[in-house]
């Protein structure tokens, strides 16, 4: 019989910045090196990790829980601030700055997403026919090979046709594979800038793949397009390409199709295609179309029609964790029950 499940685990402190982040503001640093401000963003666990009653709920500086598909930002603000200093951008850069969610580190194989359909949306693991979801190794590689995640404010509407694919939406927030060097955690909230995009055709959804990089990689000065993954990191795109193409296989399914034959787009293209999601995800939190399954609960977007207290946030939490206790006791005393 499983252990019951712990109904609170507190995450690895602000993730945005890990420990040294959660100095308070104004509290200078102990001991030499530059000085760190406080991370925007703090993540907290409920449930046991790789359990289906596992989720990752999201905060903001104040304490206050928040949506991390509504209430982060798309676009990254120049004046917020990380862990690590960010390195100052080029004017014509700065339009290429956004917010990446990470749901799944690099190298690991549990499948975990915003949960599109739940109160503010808490990270979870994918569950399918009961089982918990875990990708494949692709050799030679381990897991996802990069850092996977997803901007957030943005919908691939599944109602709305792809004038470049000719296909819907997937119905979730627009993904991206991070090719930096560093290795987040799930739940760090990052800055990117996007170099390219691929379109996947996902059981006839478009299922666009951003290729982004961390702009405080050390080498993301080297990395403007799509044409410099190719040069600074030959393979990877043709690496990505495949293993989009095969990771379903294992499962018993086809390969994957791709629009435009496989190639990928340029920054440009895919500044174009986050635009358009921006729009639908604003359609849909503004009540201009069919959201389907989507809760679009948020703490912040104030316009919205689906925008909440805070202490009605915090009441949402605790009835999500305590639905999914009650569910894991009930569980757990069917196995019981059946001598398991």
């Amino acid at each position: 019989m499983r252990a019951l499940l712990p109904l609170l685990r507190t995450g690895g402190g602000w993730r945005a910045g890990g420990p040294a982040a959660a100095r308070l503001p104004g509290v200078p640093n102990a001991g030499p090196g530059p000085r760190r401000a406080m991370a925007l963003y703090r993540t907290e666990e409920r449930g046991e990790p790789y359990s289906c009653d596992y989720r990752l709920f999201f905060k903001n500086v104040a304490g206050h829980y928040i949506s991390p598909f509504h209430d982060i930002p798309l676009k990254a603000d120049s004046t917020e601030e990380s862990d690590i200093p960010t390195k100052r951008a080029r004017n014509d850069e700065h339009k290429n700055v956004f917010n990446m969610v990470v749901e799944v580190p690099r190298w690991t194989n549990a499948k975990m997403e915003i949960a599109t359909d739940e109160p503010l949306n808490p990270i979870k693991q994918d569950v399918k026919d009961g089982k918990l979801r875990y990708v494949a190794n692709i050799f030679p590689h381990k897991g996802y090979i990069w850092n996977y995640g997803a901007l957030p404010q943005t919908w691939e509407d599944p109602h709305q046709k792809d004038k470049s694919t000719d296909c819907c939406g997937d119905n979730d927030p627009i993904d991206v594979c991070e090719i930096g060097s560093k290795i987040f955690s799930r739940g760090e909230v990052i800055r990117v800038k996007i170099l390219g995009i691929l379109a996947l055709i996902d059981e006839g959804e478009t299922d666009w793949k951003l290729i982004a990089i961390n702009v405080n990689d050390p080498e993301a000065s080297k990395f403007n397009d799509i044409g410099d993954v190719r040069k600074y990191k030959p393979g990877y795109l043709e690496a990505t390409l495949n293993w989009f193409r095969i990771y379903k296989v294992p499962e018993g399914k086809p390969e994957n199709q791709f629009a435009f034959n496989g190639e990928f787009k340029n920054k440009a293209f895919a500044l174009e295609v986050i635009e358009s999601t921006h729009k639908c995800w604003k359609a849909l939190l503004m009540k201009k179309c069919d959201r389907g399954a989507i809760n679009c609960t948020n703490v912040q977007v104030c316009d919205s029609p689906f925008c909440c207290t805070e202490e009605e946030a915090r009441s949402l939490v605790e009835s999500v964790s305590s639905s999914l206790s009650k569910e894991s006791n009930e569980e757990e005393q069917m196995w019981h029950f059946l001598g398991k």
